[in-house]
């Protein structure tokens, strides 16, 4: 099915938006290597990010959906009281968050920053699928179960490495297996946490990974050993890019819990004027141990990127 457009509306109400520019997150720190959580509590209106990437975010996520629906959106029977759940709550949020740039009237969700109308009475597509198509966000949604909580359900157009197709109906100990040093020191955190999490409440966290390809689009590549010799010392700020993911969870009143992944790309030269940023960088890859060093691929640019970042660093203050 096509997307329900308004042309007239489109042509509208473009022009005159103006989006945020993109938050610059550095989540990475100095000191000795440390697997944890690492969440913090934000108010609830900052379930999701919207900024001046929207535009080109949401086009590609369109396409995505359209070209390759089976590797971007999966969903097991039984998740579709919890599927309609995140698109109400997205109906409900993005008018009253966002106001110039979505209405809500009656049934009809106005998002004037495409120009569509999406009639939420009669959705032309899964309501998972449509609340994706409204925010820069992957949802993912996990559901509490005796083995553990449970990928149920998600739209994953921006995965940093991973299938949807290996993962769906999985336990997370099961999702998260080929992380290294997961099962040993954060299943049962993060299980206990999916268990306690209460409702109206936010949790985020930031994830960063260093990677030699800017696509959004990226199902594969874990584990590579064999260097890249495009990147070198002198242009890995051209040829390498840092890549964090903000994760947010919050409950569903149906009791699962709809995890949030925000995916940024920004070149390696963006840190070229912070020099303590750089060197803070460096230090986080020269802590990581070896295995989640392998995990993240980094074998593939260390040695040009330590390069690089040593030369735009700083002391750390």
């Amino acid at each position: 099915m096509h997307d329900p457009m308004t042309p007239s509306t489109a042509s509208a109400a473009r022009p005159c938006l103006r989006l945020p520019p993109e938050t610059l997150h550095l989540p990475f720190e100095a000191g000795p290597f440390r697997m944890a959580m690492a969440l913090v509590a934000q108010d609830p209106s900052e379930l999701i990010e919207l900024d001046d990437r929207y535009p080109a975010e949401a086009a590609e996520r369109r396409a995505l959906l359209e070209a390759r629906h089976a590797d971007v959106f999966a969903a097991c029977p039984g998740s579709e009281a919890a599927r309609a759940q995140v698109l109400d709550r997205l109906a409900e949020f993005l008018p009253a968050r966002f106001p110039a740039l979505f209405e809500r009237e009656n049934a009809t969700l106005r998002n004037r920053i495409t120009g569509e109308d999406w009639n939420l009475a009669d959705p032309p597509h899964d309501p998972l699928e449509i609340a994706g198509r409204l925010v820069q966000e992957d949802l993912c949604i996990i559901r509490p179960d005796p083995r553990g909580p449970v990928l149920d359900a998600a739209v994953l157009c921006f995965p940093s490495r991973w299938r949807l197709a290996d993962k769906i109906g999985r336990p997370l100990a099961a999702v998260h297996g080929p992380v290294p040093l997961y099962a040993d020191r954060l299943a049962a955190p993060v299980d206990r946490f999916m268990t306690h999490l209460r409702p109206g409440k936010l949790a985020v966290r930031l994830n960063w990974s260093v990677m030699d390809d800017a696509a959004l689009f990226q199902p594969g590549g874990k584990f590579r050993m064999t260097p890249n010799e495009a990147v070198t010392a002198s242009n890995a700020g051209e040829t390498t890019w840092l890549r964090v993911e903000r994760q947010s969870l919050s409950r569903l009143p149906c009791g699962s819990v709809l995890f949030g992944i925000r995916v940024h790309v920004y070149p390696l030269s963006t840190l070229a004027g912070l020099p303590q940023e750089a060197a803070r960088l460096a230090h986080a890859i020269r802590s990581l141990p070896p295995e989640i060093a392998t995990y993240k691929s980094l074998a593939a640019v260390r040695d040009p990127l330590l390069g690089w970042l040593d030369a735009q660093s700083a002391p750390i203050a």
